[in-house]
């Protein structure tokens, strides 16, 4: 998102299915017009409509730039591109039959495109590029690709061409067609970087900022100079990624500061130096953040030059997928659910009042918290999720005089004030205990809670943390990785659907059995009421009962992958694993990976029908590196289940 040179009244969005549009300023925001459709068929993984950036003199030339993938001739799986276009009508379009391909670069997976472009106050356009997913091939220490870099080339020209700053490192050397060449290239200005996703020109003083996604460690927040290395992959943070290589550090440049990956969050966005008016005390602080865990976080000097992580608050709702500066420095906030979002003043409302002891939150018993409090009600999911072995206890609570709404999805709907509560226990003994709550608000998050050796009082674990717990290690979530998993998509309530809810279930204060679906319209929860009655409605089997093969297996799928692999989720893949999705509809049946390569498997496909051994779907739920499936929250290997989805895939004759 962003402003034209000298024009505040309107904001200019771009999204990734290839569609740029404009609409006012606040205080009466409004789209007004569609302003460019670039033809995206779609997007593979982290592909499509990446970047656009303004001409410095758009108000007279009516140039802007695009930054966007494509589906590539020769054997290419995606090439990106960077084009020019040209407004004939004082920027309220651009005409897509003005394009000018500027730059193309064969990209080797659809994966680390990188794609952000902008103009540097020197009036050269920037271009960081990832390094296309090729990791193992060194390429971002490979001065010969543009993969794995940032691009600084002059267009002021005009026409399809482009020059080469004189003062650009590696400037005299031949050009790099598609993106290689045979010396380095010309059109590097800094190099060694693994995906940097979104950056910015400080507008007081020009410096280059930017965050770069890390792989299993690290994620960091870069100052980019000219001619620098920054390292990926012989670095990743400030730690060693690859050991084999001996690690060098001699002539590489140090990221100014990093957090841990999976831990603190799982994707850096880089934002912006704040430079605006209304929230002084954010003067000359840079500001970003982190995909996933929506956690925003300012940079404060320290007394030794560098810089200290301060964090402002958390957005758990919220898939950060850039920030943005107004032409006067406010920062705003891009979500990838479609929301824009200002960075602004305190309220001075009430802080974080989470408890930090499990029995003060009033959700269990106070008297005795591993116990539930009165009023929650009991249930259980017909196809339980894989809690590294874990057995489970779970309860929903609702405000009263209020209800749940069943959703045109199935799915159900929870009003703000409701509260999810799961146990954990590992050989009988309580482990966890993790709440998932919407607020008044309206915002859902997770907070969890681990329980002492006495199990007589369990306490908060805020940012997550890996524990020895009952002779094993376990994972207990940060706040950022339970809404990871419990995403919008799937209405965020885990487990409480329809599908799920239509069984069975031995209520344990009264003995009695019954039909959850039934006992909540008894109990008079539910708005408008079911649909039909339990036995006319969908019902998800146990994945190790009695039902047939492939009805289990794609049961165990719904519950244990399908609320990330959806539509609808920032996940970088097409796969829908519900269980309702025709087979041939997943996005999986012999179709050949994209993200993250074939494993070294040769003739690799998601699902390779009758080959598991063949089938990522599978070998992936076999690792817990940084291919496994799950990518979070799991520490061992689901051994039953991953042998249900081999007997299932070596059974399938066909998609």
């Amino acid at each position: 998102m962003g402003q034209p040179p000298g024009d505040s009244s309107r904001w200019f969005v771009a999204e990734q299915n290839g569609r740029i549009f404009s609409f006012d300023n606040i205080p009466n925001p409004s789209i007004t017009n569609d302003v460019l459709t670039i033809s995206i068929i779609d997007p593979p993984s982290e592909g499509g409509l990446l970047g656009f950036a303004f001409a410095p003199d758009f108000a007279t030339t009516g140039h802007a730039y695009v930054s966007y993938t494509r589906n590539a001739a020769g054997g290419q799986p995606m090439q990106s591109v960077v084009s020019r276009f040209t407004s004939p009508d004082g920027g309220l379009t651009l005409n897509p039959a003005s394009e000018q391909e500027l730059l193309v670069i064969n990209q080797p997976f659809p994966n680390h495109n990188g794609g952000g472009i902008k103009f540097g106050p020197d009036g050269y356009l920037y271009l960081g590029m990832g390094d296309g997913g090729g990791d193992q091939h060194m390429v971002a220490q490979d001065n010969t690709s543009l993969l794995g870099t940032f691009i600084r080339i002059d267009v002021s020209g005009g026409g399809n061409q482009y020059g080469i700053p004189p003062d650009n490192p590696f400037a005299g050397n031949p050009r790099c067609t598609f993106g290689s060449g045979n010396s380095p290239c010309p059109e590097i200005f800094a190099w060694g970087f693994r995906n940097p996703w979104r950056w910015s020109f400080d507008s007081a003083t020009g410096t280059l900022w930017a965050g770069d996604v890390g792989q299993l460690s690290r994620e960091e927040i870069n100052i980019v100079e000219r001619g620098g290395n920054y390292g990926w992959p012989y670095r990743e943070g400030f730690i060693c990624h690859q050991p084999a290589q001996n690690c060098p550090s001699a002539g590489l440049i140090d990221p100014i500061v990093d957090y841990r990956t999976g831990v603190d969050g799982n994707a850096v966005a880089g934002g912006y130096v704040y430079r605006g008016q209304q929230l002084p005390q954010l003067q000359g602080r840079y500001i970003f953040g982190d995909t996933y865990s929506g956690r925003i976080w300012k940079l404060e000097p320290d007394t030794d030059g560098g810089y200290d992580m301060v964090e402002l608050f958390t957005a758990p709702s919220l898939f950060i997928a850039s920030f943005a500066q107004s032409l006067d420095g406010e920062v705003y906030g891009v979500d990838i659910g479609g929301t824009f979002q200002q960075i602004v003043a305190d309220s001075g409302g009430p802080g974080d009042t989470i408890p930090t002891l499990l029995s003060q939150t009033g959700c269990m018993n106070a008297a005795n918290p591993t116990q539930p409090a009165s009023g929650l009600i009991p249930y259980r999911p017909g196809a339980e999720f894989w809690s590294d072995g874990a057995a489970k206890e779970r309860w929903l609570a609702i405000p009263n005089n209020t209800s749940i709404t069943v959703q045109g999805d199935d799915n159900f709907g929870f009003p703000p004030g409701s509260v999810l509560v799961k146990n954990f226990r590992l050989q009988n003994q309580l482990v966890e205990t993790r709440l998932m709550m919407r607020h008044p608000d309206g915002i859902w998050a997770g907070y969890t809670y681990g329980w002492n050796a006495a199990q007589t009082e369990a306490t908060r674990v805020v940012g997550g943390a890996t524990l020895p717990v009952a002779g094993t290690q376990w994972n207990y979530p940060s706040e950022g990785q339970c809404l990871q998993c419990h995403t919008a998509a799937s209405s965020r309530a885990l487990g409480l659907e329809i599908a799920q809810l239509n069984n069975p279930f031995t209520y344990p204060q009264t003995g009695r059995n019954a039909n959850q679906l039934a006992t909540l319209e008894a109990i008079d929860v539910l708005t408008p009421g079911l649909p039909a009655d339990p036995e006319d409605l969908p019902a998800l089997p146990d994945p190790f009962g009695n039902a047939a093969l492939g009805d289990r297996a794609r049961a165990y799928l719904h519950t244990n992958c399908a609320g990330c692999h959806q539509p609808g989720t920032p996940v970088p893949s097409n796969m829908d694993l519900r269980f309702d999705t025709p087979f041939a509809a997943t996005a999986t049946c012999d179709v050949a990976p994209v993200t993250g390569g074939s494993l070294g498997i040769t003739d690799a496909r998601l699902i390779a029908p009758g080959a598991a051994q063949r089938s990522l779907v599978w070998e992936r739920m076999g690792r817990r590196d940084v291919h496994a499936m799950p990518s979070i929250g799991s520490l061992v290997v689901d051994t039953a289940g991953r042998a249900l989805i081999r007997d299932w895939i070596n059974g399938l004759a066909g998609c």
